[in-house]
């Protein structure tokens, strides 16, 4: 009687794990809204500010506004431009990252002042720990903090080789991209020093973008030619996996809220990569965006990735009457560089990717 009972009871579990609705798949991102505005320049950097809902795209002379929630242009801040842009919504204050830098006011929209620094801007970062703006630069001084309350410049980095991005852990440690070395720095911004650098491997590109998981100091190094994403150990340097990506990044990020890495590429693809456990990571989708859409930034509060591209228009065989360089005119003469985005009329694009 016991074994029947037990059979019985058995079967009674198989039936009801049998009517358990299967668990279903997260739903894939696409692109859910996109808002385009005529302009002329090139672009680098989008920012999205989560904390004053704004989306920043530094576009020629000028930087262009939009609602991170309404996806509508707002406005735009004159005489201001760059690669990207940081804000600090405690002092309402903006910099860009150019030379001079760009200060500004968040919210009268204007411009306040330009700051004299040395180097060639390029990534820009708010760092918590130290509530600086970090300029990062392709010369020395590698990294320039500027307080974005008055502007004033009060101290600089030496590093070594081309920064790109870079992400902080909040407690006085920074990593950046070393774009040209293939590495990832670690810096001390106690001790405002180098501590060391990661080699991300022979089978690594050049970084452009990185993404950091803080809470299991995991690092995400977006590379180009080859196109992979590093993987490495916040903590040792240690490469945990590679897996491919798109052509032409120059954007990472990591989303604590979803454990997903993000790299936008040039082609026209934004890489999802997730992260199962610290140590198992896989591509979990490719979305299609648009050609140029190399960079990006998150909206946490939506669990959305912004990207920018810009699309000329039909050549007519009319020029404007003042035609943006297609150079990157921060540069010091003689080594100027083609722009990521070239600057001739036409639509700048923002993409706006959810679920």
């Amino acid at each position: 009687m016991k074994s029947f009972l037990k059979i019985l009871s058995v079967a009674g579990l198989g039936l009801l794990a049998s009517q358990a609705p299967a668990q279903e798949a997260p739903a894939p991102y696409k692109v859910i809204a996109t808002t385009q505005l005529m302009g002329s320049g090139g672009i680098d950097y989008v920012y999205a500010d989560n904390d004053g809902r704004r989306v920043y795209v530094p576009r020629g002379g000028n930087t262009y506004v939009f609602d991170l929630d309404g996806h509508q242009y707002i406005g735009c801040i004159t005489n201001i431009g760059g690669h990207g842009v940081a804000i600090d919504t405690a002092s309402h204050h903006g910099i860009s990252s150019s030379n001079p830098l760009g200060m500004f006011d968040t919210e009268t929209m204007t411009k306040i002042k330009t700051i004299d620094v040395t180097g060639r801007p390029d990534g820009i970062l708010l760092e918590p720990f130290t509530g600086k703006v970090l300029i990062l630069s392709h010369e020395d001084p590698s990294i320039t903090l500027v307080d974005p309350k008055d502007g004033t410049v009060t101290g600089t980095i030496d590093v070594g080789g081309a920064m790109e991005q870079a992400q902080s852990d909040g407690q006085g440690k920074l990593y950046v991209d070393v774009e040209n070395e293939k590495k990832i720095a670690v810096v001390d911004l106690k001790t405002m020093k180098l501590v060391t650098k990661y080699d991300l491997g022979d089978t690594a590109g050049e970084p452009g973008g990185l993404g950091f998981d803080v809470k299991n100091h995991i690092l995400f190094a977006m590379c180009a030619d080859p196109n992979v994403c590093v993987i490495v150990n916040a903590d040792d340097g240690k490469v945990l996996a590679t897996l491919p990506i798109g052509n032409g990044t120059d954007g990472g990020a990591f989303n604590p809220n979803t454990m997903e890495a993000f790299s936008s590429q040039r082609d026209g693809t934004l890489t999802v990569i997730k992260e199962n456990s610290p140590t198992s990571f896989a591509v979990e989708q490719t979305v299609t965006t648009k050609t140029g859409c190399k960079t990006l930034s998150l909206d946490t509060k939506n669990n959305r990735v912004v990207v920018v591209c810009t699309e000329r228009l039909p050549q007519t065989g009319v020029k404007p009457a003042t035609p943006t360089p297609a150079v990157d005119t921060n540069a010091p003469a003689g080594q100027r560089r083609p722009r990521g985005n070239r600057g001739g009329p036409g639509n700048l694009d923002v993409l706006f990717i959810g679920q």
